[in-house]
């Protein structure tokens, strides 16, 4: 069964720039009504100006995933405001870029409060919702999601817990009819890796280095807009996610190599 969009509400969080912000405008343009969400209130006020110019049915929510309160409060008003919630995109993450042994442990909270808990305190706000709808959950996840990255432990250990979690509520789901996808990227020109914290909780100061392509975040919203209409469990976005899902899997020592060797500069 392909899903159809048209007339149906659709929550992304970390709305207001990169990927999220490319999220809302193509679920929009396929005639879903956006709840967006954020912690930047500035971004979502220029996504509002770019949305509502089309369409008046937009709603935007200033909301910390981190605070499960907030989270409730903000799926309450979505389903006040459009009545309904069919697709919960969970986007918003941070990252951080230190060996383990110079990271102060709050910036490994940090980064688990928000890639995961994040996405748990979203989903528990909107699943009665999105039950009632037989609706779909979407989950940014990462390649570091299933294999090591070094110098990212926190938000490699943040995106497996993702997959975890989230591949056991689809199980938990199935007979309600909700559906759940998966989505690992590689690098997609969004920013969230160069904003990526350092050891010491500040910004971290060496340039970050790719093992590929960068996407444009538009290319990655097309690719992850027909994963949700097919109701896919896993998209792995781009030549290098797939390359790194085999290699990962059937020769993981040559691939844990390969990514040292490519990224060990970016925490020497």
């Amino acid at each position: 069964m392909t899903r159809d969009f048209a007339g149906k509400t659709v929550v992304v969080t970390g709305a207001a720039g990169g990927l999220g912000r490319s999220l809302c405008l193509r679920f929009a343009a396929a005639g879903a009504g956006i709840a967006a969400s954020d912690l930047d209130e500035a971004g979502l006020a220029e996504l509002a100006r770019t949305l509502t110019v089309q369409d008046k049915r937009h709603s935007f929510h200033p909301c910390d995933v981190t605070d499960a309160a907030a989270c409730a409060k903000t799926m309450a008003d979505v389903v006040a405001r459009h009545g309904r919630i069919d697709v919960l995109i969970n986007n918003a993450g941070i990252s951080h870029r230190s060996a383990f042994a110079v990271t102060r442990l709050e910036v490994l909270h940090r980064v688990m409060d928000v890639n995961f808990w994040g996405a748990v305190n979203a989903t528990k706000a909107a699943l009665p919702a999105l039950t009632q709808s037989k609706g779909l959950i979407v989950t940014i996840s990462s390649i570091a999601g299933f294999a090591p990255l070094i110098g990212r432990t926190g938000y490699a250990a943040s995106k497996h817990a993702l997959h975890g979690f989230f591949d056991s509520l689809r199980s938990e789901l199935q007979d309600d009819g909700v559906d759940v996808t998966i989505v690992c990227p590689s690098f997609i020109a969004t920013g969230i890796d160069r904003a990526a914290l350092g050891g010491d909780g500040r910004s971290a100061a060496r340039p970050r280095r790719t093992t590929g392509r960068e996407a444009a975040p538009e290319e990655a919203a097309d690719a992850i807009f027909e994963a949700a209409a097919r109701g896919q469990n896993l998209l792995l976005f781009s030549g290098t996610s797939k390359a790194a899902w085999w290699l990962s899997r059937l020769w993981p020592r040559r691939y844990a190599a390969t990514m040292r060797k490519r990224l060990k500069s970016e925490i020497a």
